[in-house]
């Protein structure tokens, strides 16, 4: 059997040489309390500061996670010379009136690390990456999924040509996910909460596809309207490969009583070789790594098993964070910036075309 083709740390995120940037926190939910801090003060770059709109719930949170500063809101903690970076952890529809008082504050921060989707329109995004590059704030995006250690164990297969030319990328979510009470009443449920995952994925593998086929429909378990549950979308590639994501919030009457069967699996099949995977988010709170299976041609029909102790939820996290702090440091692009989120949220806009139209969408009609 050949060696492995993956480097010992090519599922880990690279880091920045300084970890003690000052960075501010604006929201004070679930994710920040269990993925956010956890996942920074474990990589080495704990949180200075936090705000959010419930001081309490913020002060509850600085005393679990050892921040050190509250501050009771975002302009204070803003006017505090000793934040250099804000992470923006809020909901989508909220998000963008925090960023544009982080642009227009007099103090300017150094960098801005955002949630996706940046906003809930191209047009909106747009103006926000505009603001933050007037500016002179670095904008990286939390497309966590990017950091998921299976997804960038594959990365890195791919970038290394080890499973010849992409063939067929496939993504199954079968998962009953707790729909947070701001995802009510918004344009889309399911593509701009959840499929955005496996869509800028399919991006990080494959790049922008020529053209969205798609269909949606409700899902029965979620009780208030909506539009998109349960998605359906194939991805056309102009070199002929194929990506596809079943974004399944149905899964089966398991709440019901019926016997479950969720995961979140991942295949991509290549002229070359075949790689399978696995993603543990629908274990969560329960810590599950994800895992990557893969076989060549010149493995004489052997698998490739590396395991690893890191999980999506809460590791993947610092990867981003880390991202942005490695850009501010060397001065280039970060590796998730706000242009690039741009392009996943036209490639959103085109899955919810497509399935309300009933219709191929071509993915430049968007204008990203």
């Amino acid at each position: 059997m050949t060696e492995s083709l993956l480097a010992p740390r090519a599922h880990l995120p690279e880091f920045p040489s300084r970890r003690d940037w000052g960075i501010g926190v604006v929201g004070a939910g679930f994710i920040v309390r269990d993925c956010h801090l956890p996942a920074y003060r474990e990589a080495g770059f704990p949180a200075l500061a936090i705000t959010s709109r419930t001081e309490a719930t913020a002060r509850e949170v600085a005393a679990l996670r050892e921040v050190p500063h509250v501050h009771p809101t975002l302009e204070a903690m803003l006017d505090d010379p000793r934040i250099e970076v804000v992470d923006v952890a809020v909901p989508p529809a909220e998000q963008p009136e925090v960023i544009r008082r982080i642009v227009g504050h007099p103090r300017k921060v150094r960098g801005i690390l955002a949630q996706k989707p940046l906003a809930l329109s191209l047009a909106e995004a747009r103006e926000l990456v505009e603001a933050c590059e007037e500016a002179g704030i670095v904008l990286q995006i939390n497309h966590n999924m990017r950091y998921d250690h299976s997804v960038r164990a594959l990365r890195h297969l791919l970038d290394r040509r080890a499973l010849g030319d992409p063939v067929l990328a496939t993504i199954e979510l079968r998962a009953i996910p707790h729909w947070m009470p701001w995802a009510r009443d918004g344009r889309s449920l399911s593509t701009f909460i959840m499929s955005i995952h496996h869509l800028d994925t399919m991006r990080y593998w494959l790049g922008d596809p020529e053209r969205v086929l798609a269909s949606t429909r409700a899902d029965p378990r979620t009780e208030f309207p909506h539009i998109d549950g349960i998605n359906l979308v194939i991805l056309e590639y102009a070199d002929g490969a194929r990506g596809s994501c079943w974004d399944d919030v149905w899964a089966g009457p398991a709440r019901e009583g019926a016997g479950s069967d969720l995961g979140v699996r991942w295949r991509f099949e290549g002229t070359e070789g075949l790689a399978l995977g696995t993603i543990g988010w629908p274990s969560w709170p329960r810590r599950r790594p994800s895992t990557i299976d893969y076989s060549t041609i010149r493995d004489a029909g052997a698998w490739h098993r590396p395991r690893w102790p890191q999980a999506w939820f809460p590791d993947a996290f610092a990867g981003t964070m880390a991202g942005l702090l490695l850009a501010l440091e060397s001065g280039r692009e970060p590796d998730i910036a706000g242009r690039d989120n741009l392009r996943t949220i036209a490639l959103c806009e085109a899955v919810l075309t497509a399935a309300t139209e009933h219709r191929v969408v071509c993915f430049d009609e968007g204008g990203a």
